[in-house]
């Protein structure tokens, strides 16, 4: 079967609306969708090829194998940690 590159390169990237995209349409084309990949491409607009597609999606298992697995420490934004992280007195307002 060959793919549609769509002038696109292996190692082309990906932005983050397209990222954005793609996670939408596979919500919409679970694993037990026939033609899952074509369908993909097709509800992004044909934009990616197959082939990109697959390999996102491999990348994108592997990332979330890494964080499920502690491999990729937890970012806290801003100055202190949010207020769920910090230790809570007896009357239920934050010690900070």
């Amino acid at each position: 079967m060959a793919s549609n590159n769509k002038g696109s390169s292996p190692s082309s990237e990906w932005s983050p609306s397209q990222n954005k995209l793609f996670e939408r349409a596979l919500a919409v084309y679970d694993r037990d969708t026939p033609d899952r990949w074509h369908n993909v491409v097709r509800y992004m607009g044909g934009i990616k090829s197959v082939d990109e597609v697959r390999r996102q999606y491999q990348k994108l298992e592997e990332d979330v194998a890494r964080i499920e697995s502690g491999g990729v420490p937890f970012q806290w934004y801003g100055a202190a940690a949010p207020a769920a992280a910090r230790t809570v007195q007896r009357d239920n307002r934050p010690d900070c």
